[in-house]
């Protein structure tokens, strides 16, 4: 059994601890960045956290969100991002990558990837995107279980363990609370009620589970689109749009590849291009020659 956090004291402006804070003073918008460049656009925005979705992972990758890519993959993702940009970053860890044991070098590995912390969902495997049917469950005590792991594992005890239930369209709304409850008896700091199928339920849930929650507004779901204003009102700390950019992304591409195929040349989609300069003042291409520069200058004096 790893050491418990517990017995340990809270580091300072750790990953966890910035997102902890972020909460604290309200909602906090989390988009899913797909890649660390897109997380470097947030930051610059202006965005106070920022999110790695296994759906949009998945499909990157080209497969569908069932579970198919490895805590290697994950992970692998997970440090490029964090790698990009100081932003607090939460990362979508599936059922764990296997049970309660499993889970603990999932949660030592996130963390030592540089994520603020992870969510975990109750479902069996082969998982589900959480707003598709045939999803099945893991029974209550078997997820408890690995939150306590998760618990036990992470070395930093600000490192955000976030429970995910997806409940409430498998077994119906009071198992989800019911759950919720459980999950934060085990050690979860935060819910994640996927799939709540109206602003009614968002807020009900939110009274009947006086904990930091996440809400989830993936467009093409169950529930409603719904402002995170309203979501904050509410009681919600944490505000999910997993494939918003993704989305958008790849309609762009789409279109663009189409119209280039159509017309065999680009110039009509130029004026919805970064442009050369964006890109670079975006990667920091100055400070790259101007570092290089520096170095040769060195020798140049001896």
């Amino acid at each position: 059994m790893p050491d418990s956090a517990s017995s340990r004291p809270p580091a300072t402006n750790t990953p966890g601890r910035r997102l902890r804070d972020a909460w604290a003073s309200g909602p906090v918008l989390l988009p899913g960045v797909f890649c660390p460049l897109v997380a470097k656009l947030a930051e610059r925005i202006g965005f106070r956290a920022v999110y790695l979705s296994g759906g949009a992972l998945s499909a990157a990758t080209g497969v569908p969100d069932i579970g198919l890519l490895t805590l290697t993959e994950f992970v692998d993702e997970a440090r490029r991002i964090a790698r990009a940009t100081p932003l607090p970053l939460l990362c979508d860890a599936d059922t764990g990558f296997g049970e309660a044991l499993n889970v603990e070098r999932t949660v030592r590995e996130f963390e030592a990837a540089g994520a603020a912390g992870i969510h975990l969902e109750d479902q069996e495997m082969p998982k589900r995107c959480g707003h598709l049917t045939g999803k099945s469950l893991v029974p209550a005590e078997a997820m408890a279980a690995k939150i306590r792991a998760a618990t036990a594992a992470r070395r930093d005890p600000d490192f955000v363990l976030i429970a995910r239930t997806d409940a409430r369209s498998v077994s119906g709304f009071d198992d989800a609370v019911h759950r919720a409850h459980l999950y934060l008896e085990a050690g979860a700091d935060a819910i994640f009620p996927e799939a709540m199928e109206s602003a009614e339920e968002f807020a009900r849930f939110a009274r009947e589970v006086p904990a930091p929650l996440l809400a989830n507004m993936t467009e093409f779901g169950r529930g409603p689109l719904l402002d995170a204003a309203a979501l904050g009102d509410m009681g919600y700390k944490l505000v999910l749009y997993p494939l918003t950019a993704f989305r958008v992304a790849m309609k762009a591409a789409h279109d663009t590849l189409a119209h280039l195929h159509r017309a065999g040349h680009q110039r009509e989609s130029v004026p919805n291009m970064l442009t050369r300069a964006e890109l670079y003042d975006l990667l920091g291409y100055t400070t790259y020659e101007a570092r290089d520069r520096a170095y040769f200058a060195a020798d140049e004096r001896r």
